[in-house]
């Protein structure tokens, strides 16, 4: 049995940049362990995985299947998984059952919610039952309807508010880092000023402690674009080719040759 020793919420907090990462399938989490200090089960496996047209359609059955896969497949990087819609948002009680269930039949080591104020009780709730928390602010996916187009946001006085209060609500109730989403980077900027705990950027500043990308996204496997993604490569081009050579062999008799065969 390979002993795990993952990077601890401890040092994480003391780290100046934090590398994030997305992983849902064994042979992505293998590879992303050995650069990332989290690993993040998130819920964008519906749309990217699954075709879903939002994050909405999510199940807890389907975070804890793929999370078991992504902490089996891991031994480096701390693993956080996001709780999906419907499963923290309403009581307390039921979002701790949910966390409780997410961590204990996973092994993962902390659990990811959408929402600032309108949920700090069940966020409270959660740490004090020893749950560990990562918050989300900013533009947030499990808010958005099916046809409704992603903005940025902190362009309203109300918004820019909002991330404030949010971030030091979140913060004074004990979430270890909070991840901030599709939001003005002057309204992130300025706001962070107060923060001490990791903050975790996705289209949002390059003063967040820490970044996070869809590792497919990134690594050019979709069709999604975003003022806040650079594709690394693209590994699309690169399976379409090896794939139509692999067809081109099959057709002209050139595979299998004897090399590929038994004897």
């Amino acid at each position: 049995m390979i002993l795990k020793k993952r990077i601890s919420i401890n040092k994480i907090k003391k780290k100046k940049k934090i590398v994030c990462l997305t992983a849902y399938t064994k042979p992505i989490a293998e590879i992303a362990d050995k650069f990332a200090d989290i690993l993040l089960v998130g819920d964008s496996l519906g749309p990217v995985l699954y075709g879903f047209d939002s994050t909405r359609e999510v199940d807890l059955k389907l975070m804890i299947n793929h999370a078991k896969a992504v902490v089996r497949s891991t031994q480096n990087s701390l693993i956080v998984v996001d709780m999906p819609y419907g499963t923290y948002e309403f009581s307390r009680e039921k979002a701790y059952d949910n966390a409780k269930q997410i961590i204990d039949s996973t092994g993962a080591d902390a659990v990811k919610v959408e929402g600032g104020i309108e949920i700090i009780n069940n966020i409270k709730f959660l740490i004090k039952k020893r749950i560990n928390v990562m918050g989300h602010i900013g533009m947030l996916p499990q808010k958005m309807g099916k046809m409704e187009t992603p903005k940025i946001y902190g362009k309203k006085d109300s918004e820019k508010k909002k991330i404030n209060y949010d971030l030091q609500v979140l913060e004074s109730s004990g979430v270890f880092a909070i991840v901030i989403e599709a939001t003005s980077s002057k309204v992130v900027d300025e706001a962070l000023k107060n923060i001490k705990i990791p903050t975790i950027g996705i289209g949002a500043s390059n003063k967040c402690r820490g970044q996070i990308l869809v590792t497919e996204d990134l690594l050019g496997l979709t069709t999604f674009n975003a003022k806040f993604l650079k594709k690394f490569t693209n590994l699309s081009k690169k399976i379409n080719t090896a794939l139509k050579k692999y067809s081109k062999e099959i057709k002209s008799g050139q595979f299998p040759d004897k090399t590929n065969m038994y004897k």
